[in-house]
């Protein structure tokens, strides 16, 4: 796969690259990141073709938006497509802490949930100043989901659906001033619920449908069916795949360990790299549309570009469907 190949909304005018860039990292996720590496990771990318970024302003508190907003707005608009995400209103604060929410230097605004109307529009319009961009692609809802929020969830949900969240997004997307809504969620069965409540465009889903988990795969037969972009984050596992130890941000128990050396064992007796079959695997499925990877620097960004341009026989599909590591019903080509 070509990171450079194109995939479009079906319902929508967004085009995406087969790779997509995501720019948590220019917000100094786990350690802190220079502005010059960050923009390295940008370089490569837009060397190499890539045209899809995606940041939030969750990121860094705010830091990742205000950094690539300074990027893209070098080029042209027509030439690149950008999402951001709504759900946290960011407030000034001075007691932000050398180090919040994994975030390293975080800037001093506190991000404070909000999915109502007035708290959507407040804060696009942030993000149209911080990223330079007056119409964003696309606006997700960031972080949503009953493993997120707890018993707090049907609160949050409720400002989505009766306190008007959906109805600004919609607003938005009427008037133009963004192409494409959807979600920005770990957790696939919010997207599925929102696909109950409200016409969305897109989903992008973080960690949920990968080489070791495709417990989404009946969420991506619905959206292909009903147009809904699928955008695919986190297909490492939080680096599980990519050689590490973690998964879903924690230590790996055993079992999952072994899995993966399994699955490490299939792709090598085939000559591929771990890290390729999992950067192309989610490509298969006809509803993704991209698939985001996180870079810290141009090392990190042109490696796995490599990766996602290995050539796949169409033999490792098998041999991982063979082994159970892909599950029944999921696509795995001609």
């Amino acid at each position: 796969m070509q990171v450079n190949d194109r995939r479009k909304l079906r319902n929508r005018d967004v085009s995406f690259t087969a790779m997509g860039l995501g720019c948590a990292q220019m917000g100094s996720l786990y350690r802190w990141t220079s502005y010059q590496e960050s923009l390295g990771a940008f370089d490569a990318a837009w060397d190499a073709g890539i045209r899809y970024f995606d940041t939030a302003p969750f990121y860094g508190y705010t830091r990742s938006e205000r950094r690539l907003g300074t990027m893209l707005t070098e080029h042209e608009r027509g030439d690149y497509v950008v999402s951001t995400k709504v759900g946290r209103v960011m407030v000034p604060d001075e007691t932000v802490g050398p180090e919040e929410d994994t975030y390293v230097q975080p800037l001093p605004f506190r991000p404070v949930y909000d999915y109502t109307y007035d708290a959507i529009l407040k804060s696009f319009e942030s993000s149209q100043q911080r990223l330079g961009v007056l119409k964003p692609d696309i606006l997700y809802v960031h972080d949503i989901g009953r493993v997120t929020h707890g018993d707090r969830h049907e609160h949050y949900w409720q400002q989505l659906t009766k306190g008007g969240g959906f109805k600004a997004l919609g607003e938005l997307r009427a008037a133009g001033q963004i192409k494409a809504v959807g979600l920005g969620v770990n957790e696939w069965q919010a997207v599925w619920d929102a696909m109950d409540e409200f016409d969305i465009d897109a989903a992008m889903l973080a960690g949920r449908y990968t080489l070791i988990e495709q417990e989404s795969l009946k969420l991506l037969d619905r959206a292909e069916k009903a147009g809904v972009g699928i955008v695919v984050a986190g297909a490492f596992n939080s680096g599980l795949l990519a050689g590490n130890r973690k998964f879903n941000y924690a230590d790996a128990p055993a079992e999952l360990l072994a899995r993966v050396s399994e699955v490490e064992a299939a792709c090598a007796a085939e000559g591929v790299s771990m890290q390729a079959a999992a950067l192309n695997f989610p490509l298969l499925h006809p509803a993704v549309v991209t698939v985001v990877s996180g870079a810290r620097n141009a090392e990190q960004l042109k490696a796995n570009i490599a990766w996602m341009q290995e050539q796949i026989p169409s033999s490792v599909w098998k041999a991982l469907k063979d082994k159970g590591v892909i599950a029944d019903g999921a696509p795995i080509g001609a």
